[in-house]
């Protein structure tokens, strides 16, 4: 999509002396990481029930600042602190899946708890070395009364293809633990994420040979 001029990547474009008509897409930019991770997440149709409408903003937690999700990022980011998505049906669906994996890692995003995913997405997220979770079957964010503003903590028994993982929840009244399932679905994913990713591994494995 176009990039808006009130999105956090015209702000860096503006910065660096571009003017407003040469901002151009997100896709003309798609070379630029800096444009891109301020992209992820900038769609204005985005839906964040942190602030209750279609918005490209989510609230900050602890401050209740209400802040572009990249700017929100970044402040996390500063603080230390890892995040992760809860999210419905098909996650991930659209153009630019590449992309939607890579911004979403560069926003610190460790793991991704979905009703369910579109497929080349859960496995960009794998090569990224975000681990992709789904609610059991009948389960979502809403019905345990997940708000997104918790703290989760993940047990794996055994990292495997399809294992029951341990959600725990601090900052919940309703809720102090669910069991949602691993989406890395073969060995081979598994090998990737025990890398941080699948540039991880070629670059181990490349300097091991030698």
């Amino acid at each position: 999509g176009n990039i808006s001029v009130k999105s956090p990547a015209a702000r860096y474009l503006m910065e660096r002396g571009v003017d407003r008509k040469d901002f151009n897409s997100y896709g003309a930019r798609r070379g630029n990481d800096e444009v891109m991770a301020r992209g992820t997440f900038a769609n204005i149709r985005l839906f964040n029930k942190l602030v209750g409408e279609q918005s490209p903003k989510t609230v900050h937690v602890p401050s209740g600042e209400t802040l572009d999700v990249y700017d929100a990022a970044a402040r996390y980011i500063s603080e230390g602190t890892p995040l992760i998505i809860l999210a419905g049906e098909q996650y991930g669906s659209g153009s630019s899946r590449d992309w939607a994996a890579k911004g979403v890692w560069m926003q610190n995003v460790k793991a991704v708890i979905a009703k369910s995913y579109e497929r080349i997405h859960r496995s960009n997220l794998v090569l990224f070395g975000v681990m992709p979770l789904e609610f059991k079957a009948g389960q979502d964010a809403d019905s345990l009364g997940l708000t997104g503003r918790e703290t989760f903590s993940f047990l794996l028994e055994s990292l495997s293809p399809g294992a029951d993982v341990r959600v725990t929840v601090q900052g919940n009244e309703k809720v102090s633990e669910f069991v949602a399932t691993l989406r890395i679905d073969t060995e081979s994913e598994i090998t990737y994420y025990k890398h941080g990713g699948v540039l991880n591994y070629v670059i181990r494995k490349t300097l091991s040979a030698n």
